[in-house]
């Protein structure tokens, strides 16, 4: 990138991020000169550049200033101008979008046949007798007692004490990652994220026009050195991140990692949204930042789309009771009532006797999984990370001089969606990695087509 387009990059990022306001007047050319230790001819022909493309316009004897006129939020423009292929939204939209004969080990969700339809049938069926008003009218703001009581019962096994009333339903996992963005975050505030981390995290956070830091995850958890260097230098607000079982990595929160950095935490002021939408994956416990803080500056959530059924969406968060009031106004603004038919149903799929039993089944079936996908790949020359205690998850290292972009887009033309590493990593130094779901990897064809495209 030369020096001009370094300017014209930052001024671009600022106006994206809501920094620079439209009205805004844009610092001096000797100014902006100062700042980036360029020459002031340089900041001049960028600043001209810009108001050729309309992005700023000049005032005689005044300076630069931003266009009234802005176009629309467009997500994949926000950030590098990078191939599509490691864009946060692409795995989502391939897995969405392709037809149901493509296989793809690069989704993030089980195949229909291994998740709870049977319990999900006959909760639909208990639901259909019930009360009219359960299938007929706007869920109470908290949402369903039953399921919110149940809700805090599963939380005091994993040590986190909560009350129904800081127990908030929502209408999936990300809108509770949204609500608590929307409640925190003003535009221009910084975000820490794992570095590899959940790729929809990256794409929410463009859309609240933030600044996102992200810290190196190692096996037992974000690099605690880095991650103090992050809030010496950056300030943020807040972080984000998996509580259990990890996504991509499948790696697991060690104790003291949890403690060290819950401790940097508290004493920086940032809050942590963690995100236990993997729970019932796990086989063995890890700590939860949750239980630790107290939901103190913690906001805890999860839902039930990986276990349960993707399509009757119910998430939730349990927020701290100072909170509680003010997440529920916004809940009411951005989305009303809310649903409690879907509420009804995963409660009595949650309390049908087959649950737990089916979890049981499904942490075997897993594990079987993981045995046989891990030489498969590996013959190939493709390397886990680690091997992971639990979940669907394996993160991988490609056998030297392979793009893990060039390879998702051959192998997509072949039938096969992928999950290249620099989806999931915000400095993006993950393009030897893919992400393979291990559930989604049953299919001999899957392998012969990474065979013919790796070199």
């Amino acid at each position: 990138m030369t020096k001009i387009e370094i300017i014209m990059a930052d001024v671009r990022a600022k106006i994206a991020t809501v920094t620079y306001l439209p009205g805004t007047r844009l610092p001096s050319v000797r100014a902006t000169a100062k700042h980036h230790g360029f020459s002031p001819s340089t900041v001049v022909e960028a600043y001209e550049r810009l108001q050729t493309d309309g992005i700023i316009a000049s005032r005689p004897g005044a300076g630069f200033y931003v266009c009234d006129i802005t176009a629309p939020l467009s997500l994949a423009a926000i950030g590098p101008n990078l191939d599509r292929a490691v864009d946060p939204l692409w795995v989502s939209r391939q897995s969405l979008e392709t037809t149901s004969e493509a296989l793809k080990p690069g989704c993030g969700w089980l195949p229909p046949d291994w998740l709870y339809a049977e319990g999900m049938r006959r909760g639909l069926r208990y639901v259909a007798k019930a009360d009219t008003r359960v299938i007929s009218e706007y869920a109470s703001p908290l949402g369903l007692l039953e399921l919110r009581q149940l809700l805090t019962r599963r939380m005091a096994g994993l040590g986190i004490e909560a009350k129904p009333a800081q127990v908030i339903l929502t209408e999936s996992g990300t809108q509770s990652i949204d609500l608590i963005f929307r409640f925190l975050l003003m535009p221009g505030d910084t975000v820490v994220v794992d570095d590899p981390c959940y790729f929809n995290f990256h794409a929410l956070l463009r859309a609240h026009r933030v600044n996102v830091v992200g810290v190196p995850y190692t096996p037992t958890g974000p690099d605690v050195d880095a991650f103090v260097s992050v809030l010496n230098e950056h300030k943020p607000r807040l972080y984000i991140t998996n509580a259990a079982i990890h996504n991509p990595t499948g790696a697991t929160l060690a104790p003291a990692t949890a403690y060290r950095v819950l401790q940097l935490a508290q004493a920086a002021g940032l809050y942590i949204i963690e995100d236990d939408i993997f729970a019932d994956f796990e086989t063995t416990p890890a700590p939860r930042l949750a239980a630790l803080d107290g939901l103190s500056k913690v906001f805890y959530i999860g839902s039930f789309s990986k276990t349960l059924s993707a399509s009757m969406r119910c998430g939730y968060i349990a927020a701290p009771n100072e909170w509680v009031e003010s997440l529920l106004d916004l809940k009411i603004a951005t989305g009303f009532g809310g649903g409690q038919l879907a509420a009804a149903v995963v409660l009595s799929a949650l309390t049908d006797s087959g649950y737990r039993k089916h979890m049981a089944a499904l942490h075997a079936r897993l594990a079987r999984a993981r045995a046989q996908t891990v030489p498969r790949l590996t013959k190939m020359g493709i390397v886990p990370w680690l091997i992971p205690q639990a979940g669907m998850f394996l993160w991988c290292k490609l056998p030297d001089n392979n793009s893990a972009a060039a390879l998702a887009n051959h192998c997509l033309s072949q039938g096969v969606v992928l999950a290249p590493g620099n989806t999931f990593s915000q400095s993006k130094n993950a393009e030897s990695f893919m992400r393979f779901n291990v559930a989604q990897a049953n299919d001999a064809k899957i392998f012969e087509v990474l065979a013919q495209a790796l070199n």
